[in-house]
C-alpha cells in the first residue's frame, strides 16, 4: 500500500467555463494565495498543444510553492508537462496500466462512485481516491447518483489510502464531509465561479482549520 505525503485538504479543480471569463492561471494564483493545497488541471476543450501549455504554465509556478499539480485524464499531458499526477475517471485509461506506465513517479487519483470502485482503486495503485458526487451539483450533470454522507462513511471503512469528497460541497456543506472522514474536499464552483476567488478560498481552508482542530481536542 502506498501513502504520499500529500495535502488534500483543499483540492481545487479548474473549469474555464465558470470563471467569469478569468484565465485559468489568475484563478490558480488566487487560490493558492487563499490556501489550496493541490490544484488539478481539467480542460475539456483546449487542443492538446493549449493544455500542455497550459499544464507546464502551472507547472513552473506551483512547483516553487510545492503544491501538487494533478492533470485530469490525459497522461500524456502529465507526462509531457512533467506535473505531480493524474486523475482518472472510470472510463479514462486503466489505472492499472497507467501505475505500470508510471511505476511509483507520479501520483494517481481516481474518482469512484462506490465501494466495489473504491476498493480496486486502492488494489490497482491508486494514490487516493475522489468519492464523487456527494452531493447533487450542475458542474457535472452526467454523474451517477449523489453518494451522500452514507456512501462517503462506506467507502472510507472500505479504503485506507487518502479519500478526497466532490461534488456541490461549499461553505455550508463541507463540515459534515470533512467530520465524517474525508482527507480533503475538493471544489470547482465554489472557488472557480466566486467574484472573489482568493477570498472565498480563504473561508474554506480556514473552516477546514476549525473543524480538524476541533477534532484534534
Amino acid at each position: 500500500m502506498r501513502i504520499r505525503n500529500i495535502d488534500l485538504s483543499l483540492y481545487l479543480v479548474t473549469d474555464r467555463s465558470l470563471s467569469r471569463g478569468r484565465s485559468t492561471f489568475e484563478i490558480v494564483k488566487a487560490a493558492v494565495q487563499g490556501g489550496v493545497t493541490c490544484v488539478q488541471l481539467r480542460d475539456k476543450k483546449s487542443s492538446t498543444r493549449q493544455f500542455l501549455q497550459e499544464a507546464m504554465s502551472l507547472r513552473d509556478f506551483l512547483k516553487s510553492l510545492k503544491i501538487p499539480l494533478i492533470i485530469n485524464d490525459r497522461l500524456d499531458i502529465a507526462m509531457a508537462a512533467e506535473a505531480d499526477g493524474v486523475h482518472l475517471g472510470q472510463d479514462d485509461l486503466p489505472l492499472k496500466l497507467a501505475r505500470k506506465i508510471v511505476k511509483e513517479k507520479m501520483i494517481i487519483g481516481i474518482s469512484v462512485e462506490s465501494v466495489d470502485d473504491a476498493v480496486k482503486a486502492q488494489t490497482q495503485g491508486a494514490d487516493y481516491v475522489s468519492a464523487s458526487p456527494i452531493y447533487s451539483t450542475p458542474t457535472k450533470p452526467d454523474t451517477a447518483p449523489p453518494l451522500g454522507l452514507a456512501g462517503l462513511i462506506q467507502i472510507r471503512n472500505a479504503v485506507t489510502i487518502p479519500l478526497v469528497g466532490i461534488g456541490g460541497i461549499h461553505l455550508n456543506t463541507l463540515e459534515p464531509v470533512i467530520r465524517h472522514g474525508a482527507n480533503g474536499i475538493a471544489v470547482v464552483s465554489a472557488i472557480v465561479s466566486a467574484v472573489d476567488p482568493e477570498a472565498e478560498t480563504r473561508k474554506l481552508k480556514q473552516a477546514i482549520l476549525t473543524i480538524r482542530n476541533a477534532e484534534s481536542q
